[in-house]
């Protein structure tokens, strides 16, 4: 008789299966597949499976992933814990933060970002207290802007460029009113970065916070001239610095006070569900932040043991002075805020942790892509303006136009889409061009919410109680309505095949 295989033999032939597995039945969703890398060079041809359906974005991934998932099942460990813990330094050091923390979904990383700021223990000059208000941008994703009102604060608008997506910081000041604004918290649209030297010039002599919401930029980067990266608080103890004739580079999400990222399928990297809050700043001032972040994912916990983990402070029945619970009470179950359970499965930061690792090729595919469309796309100009940096599109301005272009370059978009604007002239509407796109299975998108006073929440929220939320002063939401009216996005994401993407080229020159 053969003798028993031992749990290590186990495991291992578990594991050897479940790649040989993977890689029969998931082989049509790695970087590689057909002519995938496709957009980083791969060849022309493409399986007639393959060319049927386009869609705008889809997981990544090959039997690493499957194997990390499984190997985690085994362990049964379940949440969070060393994988997490892993992740959260791997992510932490690729965006040159301080810190990042897991939680269950980039809409749960902004609720946590948002709601930090109303803690106890910030000082109240800078704390957000019901009826203060927070500066964003009205186009854009519901998430970015709901934790405001969630938070009992005020949502105040502003407009967005419609040939960036982004925010026009030349309205900040509009929105500030003294003693009420506490903090900014504004996406990088599809990637591509906001005016951050602008915009955290703006909080920094404010002495608010800037939040930066990432969950669509992860890999993207910013390059300023460094004095005056270290007059807006970058300077060689900020964590990830990094100086090269006289510029400073960091990641988008590595400039504000708290950043967030969203882990869902479509996005750069994904463990399913998921997101992250990202601790940018040191010293003091980052590790109040940590502590208030990690409390609040915990359910509120003052403890900051890990799970699985007592008493790490040396003292768990030794506490005095927290809130009136009596000397001796077990810290463990002592509560400092009003907090959630946000955090994911440590399956998920096994998964999470090996698409870390393919994220570079992720972000070049996505670049390559995207450069694809806009190549293949170029002649259609006068149907259709770009989105982009907004350099390239000055020609497309109105005459007159006051908008504002960021002097400085930005050295990497990691794309999340290739979004168009529909022109004014063009001899059919948004809708229709989207009607076409899905009569021939190319995924597509609108611009998420688009100008999101008009979505149904915010009327029926403002129809209850009118003050709510407001728009800056004498700012029109132009740009929004532009978005919604007329923007739509196709995907980039690294498992397109050039094959995929010359289709979607001919089709839309076809229409």
């Amino acid at each position: 008789m053969n003798s028993p295989k031992s749990p290590e033999e186990l495991r291992s032939e578990i594991l050897r299966l479940t790649r040989e597995y993977s890689r029969v039945v998931h082989a049509n969703n790695a970087l590689g597949k057909s002519d995938a890398a496709g957009a980083a060079g791969g060849a022309a041809a493409g399986s007639a499976g393959e060319l049927k359906n386009i869609p705008y974005a889809a997981r990544v991934f090959d039997e690493c992933e499957v194997a990390a998932a499984v190997g985690s099942a085994l362990d049964f460990w379940l949440t969070l814990g060393a994988e997490g813990a892993a992740f959260e330094r791997e992510l932490a050091a690729f965006l040159g933060v301080s810190r990042s923390l897991l939680v269950n979904s980039g809409s749960s990383a902004n609720l946590l970002a948002l709601a930090a700021l109303t803690s106890h223990k910030i000082p109240r000059e800078r704390r957000l207290l019901r009826g203060d208000e927070v500066i964003t941008c009205a186009a854009g994703f519901p998430t970015t802007v709901a934790p405001i009102v969630q938070c009992g604060a005020v949502p105040v608008f502003i407009d967005n460029d419609p040939l960036t997506g982004n925010a026009r910081p030349e309205q900040l000041a509009a929105a500030y009113r003294a003693g009420k604004t506490k903090a900014v918290i504004l996406a990088h649209t599809l990637g591509n970065p906001f005016d951050v030297a602008a915009v955290l010039g703006f909080c920094r002599e404010r002495n608010l916070w800037l939040i930066e919401d990432n969950c669509d930029a992860l890999g993207s980067a910013v390059s300023l001239p460094a004095e005056l990266a270290r007059r807006l608080g970058h300077t060689e103890n900020s964590p990830g610095f990094a100086q090269q004739d006289g510029v400073i580079t960091r990641r988008t999400g590595a400039w504000g006070d708290l950043s967030t990222q969203s882990f869902y399928p479509p996005h750069h990297i994904t463990l399913g569900e998921g997101g992250a809050v990202n601790i940018v700043a040191g010293g003091a001032d980052g590790a109040l932040l940590r502590k208030v972040v990690e409390s609040m994912r915990d359910w509120g916990r003052d403890c900051w043991c890990p799970s699985g983990k007592d008493d790490t402070c040396g003292r768990r029945f030794g506490w005095r002075g927290l809130g009136e619970l009596p000397f001796g009470y077990d810290h463990k179950y002592a509560y400092s805020h009003l907090g959630y359970n946000l955090k994911p499965l440590d399956t998920q930061a096994a998964i999470g942790r090996e698409q870390l690792r393919k994220l570079p090729a992720f972000i070049a595919a996505r670049q390559a892509n995207w450069e694809f469309l806009r190549a293949g796309l170029a002649d259609l100009g006068e149907f259709f303006e770009f989105t982009g940096t907004g350099e390239e599109n000055a020609s497309a301005l109105p005459p007159g136009s006051s908008i504002p272009r960021s002097p400085f370059p930005i050295p990497c978009i990691s794309w999340f889409g290739f979004m168009l604007l529909v022109r004014a002239g063009a001899p059919f509407t948004r809708p229709q061009f989207a009607e076409f796109l899905v009569s021939r299975k190319i995924g597509n998108r609108v611009l998420f919410g688009g100008n999101l006073m008009r979505q149904p929440a915010f009327v029926e929220l403002l129809r209850e109680y009118p003050d709510a939320a407001r728009v800056a002063g004498g700012v029109t939401l132009t740009g929004a309505d532009r978005l919604m009216s007329d923007a739509i996005f196709l995907g980039v994401y690294p498992g397109l095949s050039r094959a995929q993407l010359t289709r979607v080229v001919a089709d839309i020159h076809e229409f």
